[in-house]
Parts: structure tokens; sequence; C-alpha cells
């Protein structure tokens, strides 16, 4: 098994070069002149931002049209959703209802469109994990971790045994961060082989799995992804959503009504104090809670280059490291860093697989999660775009399509 999992490594690292080449040569657009002040936006007539209203309201109404139809109690569809998780898929942190269909489109810094209820701070699910890795990167850039390729045991005190084990002592940061660790324990009551187990198979079954090399098979999982906020936390001493509000939130003007939210159980004593240690997302409940707008100021201050009004709040270095492929997964940067790379495996017909966005440029990044709430960060169209609560990404892609087709 192990020697399958390096050919299937080698067998991807032609195509992780040339992705890799793709996504480093993401367009400067101009330096911004304009940031938003907290409290207010300004917009502008979409002409004078080279937008054609008429297509650009068709965008708007696709948005409406093709918003997801689930149950809008965010509780009960999420139990659902992972129904085949039972009885695993017990919430063990706060939800609620969410609005309807939202949105804003930033044109060259500008607003040129919203549409819904966009000051409502709903779930965000794993939208969530893009502010994690982005905790994790401001302790990178202050030196708290030296290198993503050590491994996390090294930065752990004694007493916590998340990386004891011979099996999770080699995973590094990096594992961690493109979601490749196949971490192997129980965290918060879920243990990781519950977590979007085969379909088909038992719990007795989800239990036995066979282990993987740490690095060598991506599996998006929830459980692994609150490893990482753990030991974040650790290495912080510090509760995440704080580190969050004072060295990017406060500072992009962000509103007061986001909260990350942990699950009740979540409680851990750090230097002789308790703290909650935040989820990556909202699969179990909690997570980021966030209204549309402090979304677009968080995708706004990647458009440029983690700079805001003069002021680089997180490196570019970091940001270079979050949005290049994993050697196993080449559309997968950092947790949630979505690189519009096509999968290289062929389809069942034989024809290349086209990327997540086919109607946008190769260089885009997007931020997503459950519901489907999406930030689109495109630096050749000068654009920000956030959609929530739209059924598909393929959904997604035809409003992108018309957005893109009406700029002039």
């Amino acid at each position: 098994m192990r020697h399958f999992m390096k050919r299937h490594v080698l067998a991807l690292s032609l195509f992780v070069v040339s992705a890799a080449a793709a996504v480093s040569a993401v367009p400067q657009t101009p330096p911004a002149t304009y940031f938003p002040p907290k409290g207010a936006w300004q917009q502008k007539d979409p002409a004078s931002l080279g937008v054609d209203k008429t297509k650009l309201d068709e965008a708007v109404a696709l948005a409406i049209a093709r918003q997801s139809t689930g149950d809008k109690d965010l509780g009960p569809a999420t139990i659902a959703q992972f129904a085949n998780e039972a009885p695993y898929n017990t919430l063990i942190g706060p939800t609620q209802v969410r609005a309807a269909a939202n949105g804003v489109i930033i044109r060259h810094g500008y607003v040129v469109a919203e549409w819904g209820d966009t000051g409502r701070a709903d779930m965000t699910f794993s939208v969530t994990k893009t502010f994690l890795s982005t905790v994790v990167g401001l302790a990178w850039d202050r030196g708290l971790i030296r290198d993503l390729t050590d491994r996390v045991a090294y930065y752990m005190p004694a007493g916590v045994d998340l990386f004891t084990s011979e099996h999770n002592a080699p995973i590094t940061w990096e594992h961690l961060l493109r979601q490749t660790s196949d971490w192997s324990g129980t965290l918060w009551g879920k243990p990781d082989w519950a977590d979007r187990p085969p379909r088909g198979q038992t719990p007795d079954q989800w239990e036995k799995r066979p282990l993987n090399i740490p690095g060598a098979v991506y599996k998006y999982n929830d459980t692994r992804v609150n490893v990482l906020a753990l030991s974040a936390l650790h290495v912080l001493k510090q509760e995440l959503p704080t580190v969050l509000k004072t060295s990017i939130m406060d500072p992009i003007g962000a509103s007061d009504t986001w909260h990350w939210e942990a699950y009740d159980n979540a409680v851990v004593t750090i230097d002789g104090k308790k703290m909650k240690s935040v989820t990556g997302g909202g699969h179990f409940g909690g997570g980021m809670f966030i209204n549309a707008w402090d979304m677009a100021r968080f995708g706004y201050l990647f458009l440029n280059h983690g700079k805001w009004n003069g002021k680089q709040l997180i490196s570019e270095k970091w940001q270079d490291k979050a949005r290049s492929p994993g050697p196993v997964n080449p559309g997968y940067g950092f947790c949630n860093w979505f690189l519009n790379n096509p999968n290289p495996a062929k389809r069942a017909d034989g024809t290349d697989n086209p990327p997540p966005f086919p109607s946008a440029p190769r260089s885009v990044i997007t931020f997503q999660g459950n519901g489907v709430n999406l930030i689109y960060i495109d630096w050749e169209h000068d654009l920000v775009v956030v959609l929530r609560w739209i059924s598909t990404n393929g959904a997604a892609d035809q409003v992108l399509a018309k957005l893109i087709g009406a700029i002039q």
C-alpha cells in the first residue's frame, strides 16, 4: 500500500510543478487607493468601473434564482446532510436559521452590486478553515512556527498527547494545513474515522480503517482540522478569535457581529488559563458566523496581497505558500485555499477534467464552505465576489460567467 501511494505522488509531480508555475503567476493588480472604513463601503456606478449594468443585473438575478433550496434551519439540515455518519453526526456546537441568498460584488475596490440580507452574521461552514489557516500564518510570520515541515509534536507541551503515537508523531504543520495528515484519534468526542466514512461500511469497519503515511493521501476531515486549531492554540497561547480580531478583522474594519464558535466541550487549560479551542467548520455545529460584508473585506485583504491601507497584515510569503498546489491534491493549497486547477485524473470517458470554475481564470482563489458559501478572489479582473447560499459550485460558475461577461 505504501508503495502504491509513493507511485501515486510521483505520478502527480509533473502536474503539480506545472500547476505551481501557473499559480505563482498571479497578476499584480494596481495598488488599491481605496480601503473602506468600518461600517461603510462606497458604491459606484457599474459603468464607471467598466461593468455593463444590464449584464451585471443578470448575474445577480441568476444568483438569486439558483439559491439553495435546502432547509434554512441549519441544525437539522446539517444532521441530515451527514446522516451516513450516524451515530456520530450529533451536533456539539451552535447552529442557527440562515438567511436566503445574498452576496456582494466588489470591482476595483468599490461596490457594484449587493443583494439579500448581507448584514446577517450566518454560519459559513468550511470558509472557517481559511480564517484558521490565516491565524496559523500569523504564528508562522511571528516565528512561533519555525518551519512548516517541522513535526507538530515538537511544539506541544508535556502532557499533550495529540502527536505521541507512532502514527501521529511524523505529522507536520504542512500535513495538517493541506489535509494530508491522516491524524488518527478522537478529539472532542469525534473520531477521525467517523468523519465522512466510506459509504456501505459499518462503524466497526470505519474504526478499523487502514492507516496512511502522513502526507500521502488527501482527505477532507474536520476532526483533523480541529487538531490543527488546537495545536495553533497551544503555540499562540491565546484564543484564536482574539488573535484574528486584533491582527486581521479590526484592522480591515470588520463589524462587531462576527463570532467564531467552539464546540460545547472544547475547553483546555493553557498556562493555568481555561481557553476555548474553536472549530474549523460547522460540520458538528460552531465555526465562523459572519456577514457578507466582513467576508468581502477578508477577500479584499487577499486581493491586495495581505496589505490593508499601507499596512502588511499577513506576509506575501505566507500567501504564496497558501495558494501553492499540494503534492497530493493540486486543487487544494492550505485550508481552505481552493485553486482553480483541474483534477489530473481522467474522466470515465477518457477526457480531461475541467477546472472547478471553468468560466474563471486559472489564477483565481476561492474560499469555500457548505451552503454553498463562497469568497471569490480574481486578480485578473480585480474582483472580489461573495456568494452565499447558492445551490452548487456549478451554479456559482454560471453566475461568475455572467459577471465576467459584464466586464468591458
